[in-house]
């Protein structure tokens, strides 16, 4: 992203349906405003999960400060990587920014009102107006870079507060400290941070060589394997390429990539179950590996994936 510019989604996202829903704990109808200029009551934390009932008040928070939205879902790997980066940032602003988190599948809503057609997708609030930030995991130097101009916009806009935090440094003192990462998936995580795919793939490797049901390694080692898959990848080349070649398995599997990566997993099943069935016998055994692969990463409670499992079954037998 290159310019934030209130004007840039507006009309293209509608928030009206929530603007005005009371949410738990909501003034209610009718009664008096709060005076300009009164003192703020202290939020929890600069990090919130926002619901469908509860995005009137974030949208509020927006004439105060400018709120980060960040879309996600439990079964996308790039959002694992993004949102960490996000809140770590956030917090550094010390209450100028509030992040909130919406878990697409959960808030079907928020989802539709934003277009979220693909994820992470990350948009900002000002004074109730959505702003685009990126789509897609970037690294943290592009985070830090978007946030910096993002509060210039804000101030330029008038919005320029401060929530107070209350209770959240009491809570974190009191919070038991986080159990201590395995070496090798503390291994992993530093290389990921850095951007070395290759080493993380090794790290959790070995590890599952250690270990074969460690079900941390293996989850990890999926979505890594996807992050190195599509580093690099252009969208628009990768679809000519599948395009030109509908039974180049290499640039099927390109597109499927980055389509998962991109959250529109039917469409990366869809391609490759497509593929399946047009290719000889003998040639069928890696897209099958991929697919069972792709179904991992996602969760076999998935709907998407116990639709995509049947299919394959049937193409099986």
């Amino acid at each position: 992203m290159t310019d934030i510019s209130p004007a840039a989604l507006r009309g293209a996202v509608d928030l009206s349906s929530l603007r005005n829903r009371p949410a738990p704990g909501a003034q209610a109808p009718g009664a008096p405003a709060a005076a300009a200029g009164a003192q703020q009551q202290p939020v929890g934390d600069v990090v919130v999960d926002a619901t469908d009932a509860t995005f009137g008040q974030i949208l509020e928070l927006s004439r105060t400060v400018p709120v980060v939205v960040d879309l996600w879902a439990e079964w996308c790997g790039p959002c694992k990587q993004l949102s960490p980066i996000i809140e770590k940032v956030t917090r550094e602003y010390g209450g100028r920014v509030l992040l909130a988190k919406v878990d697409v599948d959960a808030n079907p809503q928020l989802s539709q009102s934003f277009r979220a057609q693909s994820i992470p997708m990350v948009v900002a609030l000002i004074a109730g107006q959505p702003v685009p930030m990126f789509t897609g995991a970037v690294p943290e130097e592009q985070v830090r870079e978007v946030f910096a101009q993002l509060l210039q916009v804000a101030a330029q806009n008038g919005v320029s507060g401060t929530l107070p935090v209350g209770g959240a440094d009491a809570a974190a003192e009191e919070a038991p400290a986080e159990p201590e990462l395995p070496p090798l998936h503390a291994e992993a995580f530093a290389a990921i941070e850095r951007g070395d795919y290759a080493a993380a793939i090794a790290a959790y490797e070995q590890a599952l060589a250690e270990n074969p049901r460690d079900e941390d390694a293996i989850a990890g080692l999926g979505q890594v394997r996807l992050l190195h898959r599509v580093q690099g990848l252009e969208l628009q080349a990768a679809r000519a390429a599948a395009a030109a070649a509908p039974l180049d398995v290499q640039a099927q599997f390109d597109v499927a990539d980055l389509d998962l990566a991109g959250g529109h997993v039917e469409d990366a099943f869809g391609r490759l179950l497509d593929l399946f069935p047009q290719l000889p016998v003998d040639e069928r055994t890696p897209v099958r590996e991929r697919l069972v692969e792709l179904f991992g990463l996602i969760g076999a409670a998935d709907p998407r994936v116990i639709a995509a499992r049947n299919r394959l079954t049937s193409l099986l037998f």
